[in-house]
């Protein structure tokens, strides 16, 4: 079981370091893919990035707490 932790008295979520980590993959997965020439064929740039991040944190999520 994940708990809270405690920085300077501040009770910090599990999920927090969760989100950052999906957010650094997200950024790295989109430069792969502008690179790649995929994003060419991205319609709406702000919707796609949303979704990429809403897929990769529930990655992220499913594996650091082996749901």
């Amino acid at each position: 079981m994940w708990h809270e932790w405690s920085l300077g008295g501040v009770l910090v979520s599990p999920f927090l370091p969760a989100a950052v980590l999906a957010l650094a993959l997200t950024f790295g997965l989109r430069a792969l893919l502008r690179a790649a020439g995929l994003g060419r064929w991205v319609w709406h740039e702000a919707l796609f990035d949303c979704a990429l991040f809403v897929c990769v944190l529930g990655v992220v999520v499913a594996v650091l707490f082996r749901l």
